[in-house]
């Protein structure tokens, strides 16, 4: 799978290193720039899929980068800021910004909330996945709303399927359940993480032929979950 990229433009280092930290163990390809026009070249240069963008910068604030991104591409923007005015909001989304974040604010937050940036404005690459995801027993047609295991039609819940399909477009990679909440439920429900645990247990009931040793369905500690569909993947 084709990681997507995410730019950080943020004049506070530290914060760049930690954010780095944590977007490339949830999956992203991480590019970041110490100044608005470092990244403005960045962002020109790398083409980003996403663009997390601190308000508070010498010499080019975030708005001023804002707008010049705007110029040229529709790339979704989170604005990172310590005011939580609402005029200030007003003013982003105004720019074209697609979210905001108010420090302080957690990793997990954040993650959740490019996730569900992504999957709505339609960055997420989906007109390049496959309507069908198949292997170890498992059917999953995307288009027709149906899961077969083991050749057999398996009713799951909107939700239920939702859920399998964003598992099944990582392509074998972990997604955290942060992502999964934001993706599946919507950033509203982020950090509330017990949705994912609960309906990964009910699909692990209706797809593994052993829910209690999921081998289709598999935990990985202090990352997430993986959809595990090619033979060599498992072991």
């Amino acid at each position: 799978m084709t990681q997507q990229k995410v730019l950080v433009i943020d004049d506070d280092t530290s914060l760049l290193k930690l954010l780095t930290r944590a977007l490339e163990k949830t999956g992203y390809e991480v590019s970041v720039a110490s100044s608005g026009a470092d990244g403005l070249k960045k962002m020109y240069t790398e083409q980003p899929d996403i663009v997390v963008l601190d308000v508070m910068m010498p010499a080019m604030d975030g708005w001023q980068v804002c707008r010049q991104i705007r110029d040229l591409s529709d790339v979704p923007v989170i604005m990172l800021t310590a005011k939580g005015d609402v005029k200030d909001k007003v003013k982003g989304f105004k720019l074209g910004v697609d979210d905001y974040v108010t420090k302080p604010f957690s990793f997990a937050e954040l993650i959740a909330r490019a996730g569900a940036v992504l999957h709505r404005s339609g960055k997420d690459s989906s007109a390049r996945k496959p309507t069908v995801y198949s292997g170890r027993g498992i059917v999953i047609d995307i288009q027709a709303h149906r899961v077969y295991a083991r050749e057999e039609s398996i009713e799951l819940t909107p939700t239920e399927f939702r859920l399998l399909v964003a598992l099944a477009e990582a392509r074998g990679h972990p997604v955290s359940s942060e992502t999964l909440v934001a993706t599946v439920w919507g950033s509203v429900y982020a950090g509330e993480t017990e949705h994912v645990k609960r309906y990964i247990w009910r699909l692990r009931r209706k797809l593994e032929q052993d829910a209690e040793n999921p081998r289709l369905i598999v935990s990985e500690r202090g990352v997430g979950y993986r959809l595990v569909l090619e033979e060599d993947s498992a072991d």
